[in-house]
Formats: C-alpha cells, structure tokens, sequence
C-alpha cells in the first residue's frame, strides 16, 4: 500500500468538524498524524470551495464522500455538482434511507441507487455501496445485501469491515467478491469488550488485518479508508494516529 492510498474517513472527528472553523483547525492534525487523504463524511455546513481550499493547504486530497441516501437518489444532479466542486470521483451511499423488509423493496431500492449510480458514471463519478449489519438479513431466503448487488449492477462496493464482520460474515470472502469494482474500502477494527462487540484502532482487535490488506490489493482498492464510528471514551485523534502508524509499519511500501 503507498501512503496516498491511506486515508481517514472524517466521520470518526464529526464533533470537531461541526463549523468552517472548525474544519479548518481540524483538517492539519488529519495531516499532522501521516495521512495524506480523506473522505469527507459527517461535518456540518461548508461551502465546497471552502473545503476543497482548506484540504489543499495543508496537503490533504479529498479521495471521497459520503452523501446522505435520499439525495443520492432524489437529487442525483445536485450530488454530481457537489463531487465535482470538490475534484472527487467517488462517493457511498451511506445507510437505507427506505426499508428493507421485503425483497420487493430491496429491489425497488437497488433500482433507485443504481439509477444514480448509472447517471454519476456519465460525469466519471463512481458510486459505491457501504454495508452496515442491517444487510445480513434475509428477505426470501437471500441475504439483503446480494439483492442489492444483484439488482444494482452498476454499483461498485465499499465494503466496511466491521459490519461485515458483525453480520457474521468474513470481511476477506465479502471483499474478493468484487475484483476491480470496490475503489474504496473501510479499515474498521472489531473487539469484544465483556459482551459487547466493539470499534478499536486498527491493530488492536480480532481481525486479521494481513489477509485484508492483502485482498483488498488483490481486487485493485485504490483507497483503504481508516474509520472508527465509537472510540470507546478515548481520544478519536490518538485512535487515528494508532490505525496510521500500525497500517504504516506493517503495509505500507
């Protein structure tokens, strides 16, 4: 892995991104700690001219968003205008924003997100998918997420390597199943604490980071993205720092 494929998903610092001021006292520590690259994800309001200036100030290429599910769908053009504002080419559609319940409203879905994922494709901007658990649930007997695979074949992959995992699923065969269709991909440790499953620095849980990193260069990933949700009461910068430094010692080239 070089390390401008390593890069932090801003969701993990959203309480220190709440303002332009914000984000412009924030985005140097991202860099300060080694990353050269971000997704942009969980921040409040900011014009994109703003952003775009303030990443490339201080060295920071903004290699993806996340963009809420509704206007994905509902404003596709809007969306498009905004990538482009930023000089990014991939995006994720986040989390359902319709239910899931049936099999005919996971089809019904997947039509939508690939009809987005279709018009972005015109304006050289890949669409992916980004799993959560929820996914691992069967309607008809199939898992959600093959449904929307199958039905949205337009869609590229972000697989999220946490909510693989919790899904009872093995983050590795989820990643291998799309060679050359998953530009992004999100590095998120799982641990146990007592009973409960949850969200460390990468490199300090359970899962086996070698055999990631190792399909994920195999299926041609262009940016493994750091990101933890819960950083347990500890500080979400030193979590960041300890995933880079682990990743760089141990994957970088």
């Amino acid at each position: 892995m070089k390390r401008s494929q390593l890069a932090a998903q801003l969701f993990t610092l959203r309480e220190f991104l709440k303002t332009p001021a914000d984000v412009a006292k924030t985005l140097p520590k991202v860099r300060e700690i080694g990353y050269e690259t971000i997704q942009v994800s969980g921040m409040g309001p900011i014009d994109e001219a703003e952003l775009a200036k303030i990443a490339a100030d201080c060295g920071l290429t903004i290699c993806a968003t996340h963009e809420a599910g509704a206007r994905i769908c509902d404003e596709t053009d809007a969306v498009i205008e905004r990538l482009k504002k930023l000089n990014c080419r991939y995006t994720a559609y986040p989390y359902p924003h319709l239910p899931i319940d049936s099999k005919a409203a996971v089809i019904d879905l997947a039509g939508k997100i690939n009809d987005a994922a279709v018009a972005m494709a015109k304006e050289g901007i890949t669409l992916s998918y980004h799993n959560h658990a929820l996914e691992f649930g069967r309607v008809d007997g199939e898992l959600v997420l093959d449904l929307i695979y199958k039905n949205a074949p337009d869609l590229a992959a972000e697989i999220d390597t946490f909510w693989i995992q919790t899904g009872g699923q093995n983050p590795v065969d989820w990643i291998r199943r799309f060679p050359g269709k998953q530009p992004l991909l999100h590095l998120k440790e799982y641990g146990i604490i007592g009973r409960e499953r949850k969200m460390f620095a990468v490199g300090s849980g359970n899962l086996n980071w070698k055999e990631i990193i190792a399909a994920g260069t195999e299926c041609a990933v262009e940016y493994f993205i750091v990101e933890q949700d819960d950083c347990n009461g500890l500080d979400p910068f030193d979590e960041l720092r300890s995933s880079f430094n682990y990743i760089a010692e141990n994957f970088f080239d």
